[in-house]
């Protein structure tokens, strides 16, 4: 799809010149005069406009042009405007410079600098509506420092408004780096008790011996070492949240500990004996199939059943595609900026895009987040690329690709891209594209792309 060009001259035979000149890189809008341009700009937004300083119907006087060239820029701050202007008009164009015209170029036009001028303009133009789209895109799918747009993300955020405002017990399921964490934060940042604690512990990372009190803590001399006594996980999380990641590793003598808690309310502290009573709402997250470990008498069925009052399920990032550009695009913004002046504007390279896309991400979130400031580390120059994701196929393991899986695969990318651009809506992505609803829906067939329902869940 060729950019818009909107030419604002009242030379008739030149904008004739340049309609002839122009034609093969550009659609081309013409305007005589001031009111046309604006009336033409307004109902088209072209990405680019050359613009005349003399117009009617003071052809010898700057006045109009300047006029235009403010009202262009009222209507889109963005807007590339290039400034034609005489030799002794040079001044003006300057002065035009200065109010917010891209550039300019003088009379009489040079159609090779001309078009080199034209072509940076519309590069540049085209980046930062890029941008503009992208920070659009975050901030309507930003909830909480999560990003999602898609259905599956919209189930999330939907549920975690409503359970928020409960006290009740919070199970959250999901491969690992898919963002449980982020989710039981955003639940208590959500919930009355935001102004208390946020105590986590990750249950499989701490020794058996330890575990318990760190959750529970212990009395003085209670066993060797205990020099003092100490406040468990539990009594730190008072009035707050209790984060109980990994909750499936939690060997089977604490699950007994942790049940009568959601029971009753109250712990002991190891080597005490006096009952304490607690005030944390406990949240849970796992990776592993509890369901398959109660089977196994791996996990007690009441203590699953006090927990799993709430539910939420954490789409893995394969079942996420359209959220993989979105946070792609994050990420970079940030590690970009946080690095050295040289990683300043870095861009992914339209291949390393489909690579992203392409890869399977069995590590989801985490995988891709890492992935990402890998490559703006070892980026050189203004793109990422392939390698410096290190997700191109390997040239020592060559991957042999048909006609037909080539043509899919780009079908495939312009697709899931035009998803992307649309925020999942179906009709304006075929819009795009030229095609049909039906057609659209059967490309996606064909290509294995999931027929989700594209309406965000309520709130």
């Amino acid at each position: 799809m060729k950019p818009l060009l909107l030419i604002v001259d009242d030379d008739e035979e030149l904008r004739s010149m340049m309609k002839w000149s122009l034609a093969d890189d550009y659609d081309l809008l013409l305007a005589g005069d001031r009111p046309g341009a604006l009336e033409i700009f307004q109902a088209h937004h072209p990405m680019i406009t050359m613009l005349d300083l003399g117009l009617p119907p003071s052809p010898n006087e700057p006045v109009e042009g300047l006029a235009a060239l403010g009202e262009i820029l009222a209507c889109d701050s963005l807007a590339k405007v290039i400034v034609v202007s005489g030799q002794g008009e040079r001044a003006n164009a300057i002065r035009a410079v200065g109010e917010g015209a891209y550039d300019f170029v003088c009379k009489p036009v040079q159609i090779d600098e001309l078009k080199l001028i034209l072509k940076r303009g519309a590069h540049v133009a085209q980046l930062e509506r890029e941008y503009r789209q992208m920070r659009q895109v975050c901030q309507e799918g930003h909830f909480e420092g999560m990003l999602g747009t898609s259905p599956r993300m919209a189930e999330v955020f939907s549920t975690v408004r409503k359970v928020a405002t409960s006290n009740a017990p919070v199970l959250i399921l999901g491969e690992s780096g898919t963002g449980k964490e982020m989710v039981a934060l955003a639940i208590h940042r959500r919930s009355a008790r935001s102004q208390g604690p946020f105590v986590a512990i990750n249950c499989g990372a701490i020794p058996e011996n330890l575990l318990e009190s760190e959750l529970f803590g212990h009395e003085k001399g209670s066993f060797t070492g205990a020099h003092m006594q100490r406040q468990g996980r539990v009594e730190m999380a008072a009035g707050g949240t209790l984060f109980l990641d990994e909750i499936g590793e939690l060997p089977s003598s604490l699950q007994v500990k942790i049940l009568r808690f959601l029971q009753d309310g109250t712990i002991e502290r190891v080597g005490g004996r006096k009952l304490i009573q607690g005030d944390a709402r406990i949240i849970a997250a796992t990776n592993l199939d509890l369901k398959q470990m109660l089977s196994q008498g791996k996990f007690r069925e009441d203590l699953y059943y006090r927990l799993a009052v709430v539910v939420v399920r954490m789409p893995p990032l394969r079942e996420r595609q359209n959220d993989i550009a979105l946070l792609a695009q994050a990420f970079l913004a940030r590690f970009a900026d946080q690095g050295p002046s040289r990683t300043r504007g870095l861009r992914f390279h339209p291949e390393a895009m489909g690579a992203l896309l392409r890869h399977e991400w069995p590590g989801n979130v985490r995988e891709l987040e890492n992935c990402v400031k890998r490559a703006v580390i070892m980026a050189e120059g203004r793109w990422i690329t392939p390698q410096d994701l290190e997700l191109a196929t390997s040239p020592q393991e060559p991957h042999p690709v048909s006609l037909r899986e080539a043509r899919e695969s780009v079908e495939r990318d312009v697709i899931q891209r035009a998803l992307l651009k649309h925020r999942g809506k179906i009709a304006p992505a075929a819009a795009e594209l030229g095609i049909s609803r039906p057609t659209f829906y059967e490309l996606m067939d064909k290509l294995g792309l999931k027929r989700e329902d594209r309406t965000p869940a309520p709130d």
